[in-house]
């Protein structure tokens, strides 16, 4: 079986595969177009973002058997095309759930603390303690929406903090010993801090907008380590003026390109520049899942997959 990988990725994910007997070819940079032309020659596919599987892609795949994404979710795939036409999809939040759990806890320990402004204020030569006294963890409740790997993970990084942890989730996923299940309301009415671990799909793009802020009881503190679309900036930023967002983490944001490699297409949206100038948000390149350890994790996870259902037919 032959194997086209579309981005780099750690080079486990060739040599396994290469030595469960897999061909693999690789093409990071053809266009889409010129990927059309030949993609009937291969069995399967290895892509992280960079262009959209769509179905006009699928269309010219004819013997696609399965596609490996090296990431979490599949939102860049066409799946109903896919499974219209009997091809797998592989994806890896298990590889990388773990990196997405400590970036969360990381910006959130950071902002409370005000580390992030603290930091540069030194760097400047002002040295403010009253001004930088921060916010402790302890005694607090956290709400997570979306409980599957990420959000199990973020719940699991809380032990210790002697802080109550609840989630919602639209699948009715049980509790662990990690977290327990509310009603979307019941999170609403009780949560200070807010981290949100959804994939992108049509129930979650702007599920944060100006009508859910309103909804919480108290002024919370957001953080976004899912997808930035999940996320209305301009309610995002009229909360954090009238103060109902005490403060905001994000490392997506609604203005990334789907590729996940670059930001802006056009103007930089006036939104964005209060981000930029805000005390109280701190911002990184999605990078939540980017570490070291999860770029061979991710790999291996999309060996594994492939190696269970193809690895035995070569």
């Amino acid at each position: 079986m032959k194997i086209l990988h579309l981005d780099p990725n750690h080079e486990i994910l060739i040599s396994e595969l290469e030595r469960l007997g897999f061909q693999n070819d690789e093409d990071c940079i053809s266009s889409k177009a010129e990927i059309m032309k030949k993609i009937n020659h291969y069995d399967g596919i290895v892509i992280r973002s960079r262009f959209p599987i769509d179905a006009e892609f699928l269309q010219e795949a004819k013997n696609l058997k399965f596609i490996g994404r090296v990431g979490a979710g599949l939102e860049n795939i066409d799946e109903k095309e896919a499974k219209k036409r009997g091809i797998k999809l592989y994806n890896a939040p298990e590889g990388n759930r773990n990196a997405v759990g400590e970036h969360a806890l990381g910006m959130l320990l950071s902002l409370m603390n005000k580390l992030h402004t603290a930091h540069q204020e030194v760097c400047e030569g002002i040295w403010k303690r009253e001004e930088n006294r921060g916010v402790e963890i302890e005694g607090k409740c956290i709400g997570i929406i979306g409980y599957g790997n990420m959000g199990k993970a973020f719940a699991k990084k809380l032990l210790g903090f002697d802080c109550e942890v609840i989630f919602y989730d639209i699948q009715n996923l049980p509790a662990n010993e990690y977290a327990k299940a509310v009603s979307l309301k019941e999170l609403q009415q009780k949560a200070d801090i807010l981290s949100l671990h959804t994939p992108l799909t049509s129930s979650t793009i702007h599920l944060i907008d100006q009508q859910m802020i309103e909804a919480f009881a108290k002024p919370f503190w957001l953080i976004n380590t899912a997808r930035g679309k999940s996320v209305v900036t301009k309610d995002l930023v009229a909360g954090l003026k009238s103060g109902k967002i005490l403060g905001a983490g994000l490392d997506v944001l609604e203005y990334e390109k789907s590729s996940f490699e670059s930001l802006f297409e056009g103007e930089i949206p006036p939104e964005f520049n209060y981000l930029i100038r805000a005390k109280n948000v701190l911002l990184s390149p999605h990078i939540g899942g980017w570490t070291v350890e999860s770029k061979q994790k991710l790999a291996q996870t999309i060996v594994d997959k492939i190696a269970r259902d193809f690895g035995k037919k070569n």
